[in-house]
């Protein structure tokens, strides 16, 4: 049987889809300006999105545990592998195809956790929006019992290309682990491109495309991403080449599979590496509010009455609800221009060149050789009333 273009798609919204992606191929720019038909929105906020990191909270956990840096880097990439399928492939599954996220307002706040469990320590996450144009989401991920921190921003820039949204990843993350002489190490970890298939027929999935790198503890990991036909056959295939930094012992490492699902090592070490079968562990989301209530500004609560109507398919209501919201930001932007003031951030302060970044790159020849970073201020909020 031959696929109709907007198939996946509500009959009623056809219309609608057909104009958007006739829209999307004569768009110059960054497509994240486009406005996207209410049916294939999401019901979350971007700023909800740095909880994939540690939906695996273990595999977290247990880079703290390890005892040698050959071990360690190993840990890092075991987690990072782990994090791609509930950041890449999710809503696919609980949604039935990839969904436009909400764009955050600035401010945005996201504060949650994942508890302690068989002494792995509890796992504090934090994000907040600090840039609206363009979109730049900051985020801080942290479990002070093993002595573990992640700090990074994302952003990104879409083009079309092909039939495919093209989407380049703006940012970096730095992992600090305490190590357990008191000293510590820091690890670059860079994000991969995406591409976004399957917009002809209404049901859009992504696929990861060319490299990111993890640096850091006398080990650079480079990951390849594939899509079918490649390594395995398979969607979603990686690759990853674990070396010593010049100077520094241990073996290489090489690990194939898919990310989505499973990997073995294919060189150094034997056996499984990494299995993402089993179930994820969403995060409990927390209120900031003296009685641990939510803020305005707190996603969930920003968001509440739109996501409610795309969950129920009310489209009308959740595009009336999200116009309402957008018009509040614009007017917030235009009285801080007429009073000559900005918004502040609340937890994160930006620095132009990340020292850390430009140290770590340098050993990858990471391009571009600089980039900007917001560093986290360590004002975690005050633990609210159980």
């Amino acid at each position: 049987m031959t696929e109709q273009a907007g198939e996946a798609v509500p009959a009623a919204q056809r219309g609608s889809w057909t104009s958007f992606l006739k829209s999307i191929a004569s768009f110059s720019g960054d497509l994240s300006s486009m406005t996207a038909p209410p049916f294939i929105l999401s019901p979350v906020s971007l700023t909800e999105f740095p909880a994939y990191w540690c939906e695996r909270p273990e595999l977290f956990a247990a880079i703290g545990d390890a005892k040698t840096d050959e071990d360690r880097a190993l840990a890092v990439l075991k987690w990072f592998i782990s994090t791609l399928k509930g950041q890449y492939t999710s809503r696919n599954e609980s949604m039935g195809s990839e969904k436009k996220p909400l764009n955050p307002v600035l401010g945005e706040l996201f504060y949650g956790k994942w508890p302690d469990v068989h002494g792995r320590g509890q796992t504090d996450l934090l994000v907040e929006q600090v840039s609206h144009h363009p979109p730049i989401t900051a985020y801080v991920i942290e479990n002070k019992t093993k002595g573990i921190r992640l700090v990074g921003h994302n952003a990104q820039k879409t083009s079309f290309s092909g039939g495919s949204i093209i989407v380049k990843q703006i940012g970096h993350a730095i992992l600090a682990v305490t190590l357990p002489s008191g000293g510590q190490q820091e690890f670059l970890i860079t994000l991969p491109r995406l591409r976004i298939d399957g917009l002809w027929y209404g049901s859009p999935y992504i696929e990861l495309a060319e490299t990111s790198h993890i640096v850091g503890g006398g080990f650079i990991s480079l990951v390849e991403y594939k899509g079918k036909g490649y390594f395995s056959g398979k969607s979603h295939s990686f690759k990853a080449t674990v070396t010593p930094t010049p100077g520094t012992s241990g073996q290489e490492h090489v690990v194939e599979g898919t990310w989505h699902q499973s990997s073995k090592f294919a060189k150094g070490k034997h056996g499984d590496f990494h299995d993402v079968l089993g179930a994820k562990e969403e995060v409990t989301a927390i209120g900031m509010g003296p009685k641990g209530e939510m803020g305005e500004f707190e996603t969930r609560k920003l968001w509440a009455a739109v996501a409610k109507g795309i969950r129920e398919g009310d489209f009308e209501t959740a595009s009336k609800e999200k116009g309402r919201i957008e018009n509040e930001q614009r007017q917030r932007r235009k009285d801080e221009a007429a009073a000559g003031t900005t918004w502040p951030m609340k937890h994160f302060k930006h620095i132009e060149s990340d020292p850390v970044y430009e140290r770590l790159g340098k050993l990858a020849k990471i391009a571009p050789p600089t980039e900007d970073a917001y560093v986290f201020q360590g004002n975690w909020p005050a633990p609210t009333p159980a």
